[in-house]
This record gives C-alpha cells, sequence and structure tokens, in this order.
C-alpha cells in the first residue's frame, strides 16, 4: 500500500485503503442521518468507529483512536437516548445555556493542553496537541449530540476545521476531503436543527389558540 509507519512513500502512488474507504463510506452515512435528526444514525456510526479505530492507530493518531472508543460508547448511550430520553418519549432539540458554554469551553482547552502534554511526552504521536484538540472537542460535541443539543453543530465545525489539515498531512487524503464536507453539513444541520426546534417550540402554541 507504499506505507512506512503510516506515512506513504513518496515515490509510489498511493492507492487509498479499503478500510479508509469503508470506514469513510459509515461515518458519511452516520453524520447525514444525524444532521437530518434521524435515529439510525448511532448503528451506522458503531461500525463506522470501530474501522477508524483501526485506521488511526496505523497511522500514529493515539488520541483519535481513544476517541473512536469513546464514540463507541456513546453512541450506544445516544441511540437509547434518542428512543426513550425524555420520559419514554424522543427526546426533543433543545439549546444549551450560556452558563454552561461559559465553563465548558475553558474546560476544553485546558484538557488539550494536559492530553497533549501528555502524548508529547509519553508516546511518539503525531501532532499531539492538534491531535488533542480533536479528542477533546470532539467529546465536548458528542456529550451535546447525545443530549440533541444545537450547540453541537458549533463544536463539530471547530472539531472538523481542526481534523482536515491533520488528517491529510499523514496521507489520509479521503478522510481529510470528506472532513471538510462534514464542515459543510454541519454548518447545514446547525440551521436544520434550528428550524426544528422553532417548529416544535411552536406547536404546542398553535394548540393552544385553536
Amino acid at each position: 500500500m507504499g506505507y512506512s509507519g503510516g506515512v506513504p512513500h513518496s515515490k509510489e502512488i498511493r492507492l487509498t485503503p479499503p478500510l479508509e474507504i469503508a470506514a469513510n463510506v459509515l461515518m458519511t452515512a452516520s453524520i447525514i442521518l444525524a444532521g437530518r435528526n434521524n435515529i439510525h444514525s448511532w448503528w451506522i456510526g458503531i461500525i463506522g468507529c470501530v474501522l477508524f479505530a483501526v485506521l488511526f492507530f496505523q497511522v500514529n493518531l493515539y488520541a483519535d483512536v481513544m476517541l473512536q472508543l469513546f464514540f463507541i460508547v456513546t453512541c450506544v448511550i445516544g441511540w437509547l437516548q434518542w428512543r426513550r430520553g425524555a420520559g419514554g418519549k424522543p427526546l426533543p432539540i433543545t439549546r444549551t445555556g450560556w452558563r454552561s458554554l461559559a465553563w465548558v469551553v475553558p474546560a476544553g482547552i485546558a484538557s488539550v493542553a494536559i492530553y497533549g502534554m501528555l502524548l508529547h511526552r509519553f508516546t511518539n504521536a503525531y501532532a499531539p496537541f492538534i491531535d488533542s484538540a480533536v479528542l477533546v472537542f470532539s467529546i465536548i460535541a458528542q456529550f451535546l449530540l447525545m443530549s440533541r443539543r444545537i450547540e453541537t453543530w458549533a463544536f463539530w465545525l471547530l472539531v472538523n476545521t481542526v481534523a482536515v489539515p491533520l488528517y491529510y498531512s499523514r496521507g489520509l487524503h479521503l478522510t481529510a476531503v470528506l472532513y471538510a464536507a462534514y464542515w459543510v453539513n454541519a454548518l447545514i444541520s446547525w440551521y436544520w436543527w434550528g428550524v426544528q426546534a422553532r417548529r416544535a417550540a411552536a406547536a404546542p402554541r398553535a394548540m393552544a389558540d385553536a
């Protein structure tokens, strides 16, 4: 495949590995379904995360390996929450309060610095601080997604912005291109979830006025 320690030989034509193709196909389907507020996003995402964990391990992106393991667990939890998260009813789309965001963001930045230092000192991880940023803010975004909070898409925009150059620099060109597409999907999904939230909020008022 033209790999040496996870990095392609510069004089060889690098073909996209089947593992990378399969992982991206599944994850693309999962992300698009999540943006459409579709519960099937979760089980498809579990399979995609397993494949990505193997892929990232091969290119020494260890923070991303841990992230995929985290995603697998939270996909199961999110699947259950979306099904019966509000007293047995489907979980509604809501917003995160500013007070919560006021401590979540600084805590995320501090976590990036700490985990990045650990990776730098104790592993041969590539770009440990950038990789850690993808890890930490993906975790935050995932928790918000599990709770169907609109702000999840703002954090996914940040994650995708950082992830595109990181993955491209490791020879994961297909993954980088698709993460650029995920950036666009996150922007569209942010708008779409807002529309759905406003419709849901307007429905009880419309019934009361009827």
